[in-house]
């Protein structure tokens, strides 16, 4: 089992996951159940998919779980381009997310390329 707290692609993710519920907080009421808890929910899963992966036994299963914490930041990255285009995010603060999402993307794409080398080894 891996200690996932010293993952940087999950403290990357965790702090992400932080920022959007910081934001998200402001949305309209009227979007609690809608844009409010799917951007919250996509964003959350990317740390979570990083913490379970880290505790399957082999590679290939800490794979998976690595390529949907993948697929949940894209996700989240799409939620908070709508975010912006509703005007629920200024677009101060859709760049800025955007930004934390680009540079959580890259060193989680790191991460699945250094573990897919291990696991063909």
């Amino acid at each position: 089992m891996r200690d996932y707290t010293k993952i940087e692609a999950w403290r990357l993710a965790d702090n992400l996951t932080v920022a959007i519920y910081a934001r998200t907080r402001l949305f309209p009421r009227e979007e609690l159940y809608g844009l409010t808890s799917q951007l919250r929910r996509a964003a959350s899963s990317v740390p979570a998919n990083i913490v379970e992966g880290s505790a399957r036994g082999t590679k290939r299963d800490y794979l998976h779980f690595l390529y949907i914490a993948r697929a949940s930041l894209l996700e989240t990255q799409y939620f908070i381009h709508l975010a912006g285009r509703l005007q629920y995010l200024s677009e101060t603060e859709t760049t800025a997310l955007q930004a934390q999402t680009k540079q959580t993307f890259a060193c989680l794409h790191g991460l699945v390329i250094a573990v897919e080398r291990e696991a063909d080894n």
